[in-house]
């Protein structure tokens, strides 16, 4: 079992149960169009979009696809592009898809089964395959997703902010990993977390869907169990710089 990130790019191989996996969080299809209800006016990225994807499952040559959450960007149904966006992607996947439901995707299912694609829609609390649980991080991930050797999560969107020695900031999207810390999730759900497993809280995909600064004082983070449930987590850009103890970097 592995969970290797892709060098450059935020999605990451995972290899389990016999397959090679390429995972991505927050996707967010149609955000253009969710902007623009907000006032925002920004030309469709869609294409720039599915053509990263598409080279990423490459390079990965991956057997499976899995989406952490947020794959369409409306909270509802989804907008007319954000449909046509997707029907277009779906088309040109030639492999399954898992999408592990995320709070952005309450309205897909019924777009979905419109597709003619091998999709497979998990509940919002996460999946199994193999030793690897997937969770989108909106909610509590499910027991069972915690008995995994490691959990993926999305959600949280995590940027760091880098200074350079004249002051000088810029954000970066990061990967966080580390050991998830028991207590939590036992209290929440009423029973002991034997071996607790790690967890990596992937970067969205999306360039354009904000994030967190996790090094910056004064923000919160958006999952219920975190940062309580994440212990000595580390951050790691995109082109794999480790920067070391994400509050400290």
């Amino acid at each position: 079992m592995r969970v290797e990130p892709l060098p450059g790019v935020p999605a990451a191989t995972v290899d389990t149960d016999g397959e090679r996996l390429l995972a991505v969080a927050d996707y967010h299809a149609g955000i253009e169009a969710g902007l623009r209800y907000e006032g925002v006016e920004l030309q469709s990225a869609a294409a720039a979009r599915r053509e990263r994807l598409l080279v990423c499952l490459d390079r990965a040559r991956a057997d499976r696809l899995v989406v952490v959450g947020d794959l369409g960007h409306a909270i509802g149904d989804p907008f007319d592009d954000e449909r046509g966006e997707l029907e277009t992607l779906f088309g040109a996947l030639d492999i399954p898809v898992t999408l592990v439901k995320g709070n952005h995707d309450g309205g897909l299912e019924s777009v979905l089964t419109d597709f003619d694609a091998d999709i497979e829609v998990t509940p919002g609390h996460g999946t199994r395959i193999g030793s690897v649980g997937f969770a989108h991080g909106h909610t509590w991930p499910a027991p069972d997703v915690l008995e995994s050797n490691v959990v993926c999560v999305g959600h949280e969107h995590p940027v760091v902010r880098l200074e350079d020695s004249v002051g000088g900031t810029q954000k970066e999207r990061a990967w966080l990993r580390g050991s998830l810390v028991a207590d939590p999730f036992a209290e929440q759900f009423g029973q002991p977390l034997d071996d607790a497993p790690d967890i990596v809280v992937f970067p969205a995909f999306n360039d354009r869907s904000g994030g967190t600064w996790v090094n910056v004082d004064g923000q919160e983070f958006l999952a219920p169990f975190l940062p309580e449930g994440l212990a000595d987590a580390e951050a790691f850009l995109l082109d794999g710089t480790r920067l070391g103890a994400y509050q400290q970097v």
